[in-house]
């Protein structure tokens, strides 16, 4: 996806997020419910990325379609989705299906509980769907079975679930998305996406810190406090020494950059005599 279709998922990504500390799997559901009747039609993934249609009737169009058969949450969002631009038909179902998965990773994210093999519900979701690739690739015959086009989508789920009992709620949900729904691609594949996604969101609040010399114990605690407040929860810290910096500290999360060393100084130093 590029192009005017990327932004708009962007956007549409950034709109979600206020939806997402309360979202539930069964708004997730309804999301990829709605995927399902996209997807079923070509007539409509064209009247829903017509460029001749005003964002407004587009919208207008998905809330008559799933009005009253989905939350209002979901409505909302797939008519919000619809109003904005796509560059093809199959853009918008892509977005939709993105949407989805990642309320269901969200909904991994907000477990406060920590299970009792010390990993949060975040890890759990990305280690149960890396799990399912692994079984999957060691048997022709699963594979087979997941790709036979005369199995129904239940019996596919059934199969799913029985390859991995164990799997949290939202990797079943996901799993079962995507063996019972491909959509044109591999189920192993579909998966793999979902856990980059949650790869990705798992990364917002890993903090990977450098610094010149080994942290004292105190100093590491107050280097984790103030991340902690400056961040508004409790961060991963990861602490590797690097004396190519020279000096100072340099902290990522996600893709937030907080660079105080003097290699950094010096080449803000070095761009602006350049300049």
């Amino acid at each position: 996806m590029a192009g005017v279709s990327s932004e708009s998922l962007t956007k549409a990504l950034e709109q979600l997020e206020a939806t997402l500390p309360t979202a539930s799997l069964q708004l997730a559901k309804d999301l990829f419910g709605i995927l399902g009747t996209v997807d079923s039609s070509a007539g409509l993934r064209r009247a829903l990325t017509d460029p001749s249609r005003s964002g407004e009737e587009k919208s207008a169009l998905v809330k008559q379609l799933v009005g009253g058969k989905v939350s209002a949450d979901a409505a909302e969002i797939a008519s919000g989705l619809a109003s904005l631009r796509w560059a093809s038909a199959r853009d918008i179902g892509d977005a939709l299906e993105t949407l989805a998965a990642t309320v269901v990773i969200a909904v991994a994210e907000n477990k406060s509980a920590v299970s009792a093999s010390g990993i949060t519900g975040l890890e759990e979701l990305e280690n149960d769907l890396f799990a399912f690739n692994q079984t999957v690739a060691s048997s022709h015959e699963v594979q087979r079975a997941l790709g036979e086009s005369q199995a129904s989508a239940a019996a596919k789920i059934s199969l799913a679930e029985k390859l991995l009992p164990g799997a949290s709620p939202e990797a079943q949900l996901l799993i079962g998305q995507a063996v019972s729904q491909p959509r044109g691609v591999k189920p192993s594949k579909l998966i793999d996406n979902f856990a980059k996604l949650a790869a990705k969101r798992q990364q917002r609040w890993i903090a990977t810190v450098r610094v010149t010399r080994p942290l004292t114990d105190a100093q590491a605690s107050r280097l984790q406090a103030g991340l902690d407040a400056l961040y508004g929860r409790e961060l991963k810290v990861n602490i590797s020494v690097d004396p190519t910096l020279i000096g100072g500290i340099r902290v990522q999360v996600g893709d937030e950059v907080l660079d105080a060393s003097v290699v950094a100084r010096l080449s803000e130093l070095r761009r602006q005599l350049a300049g």
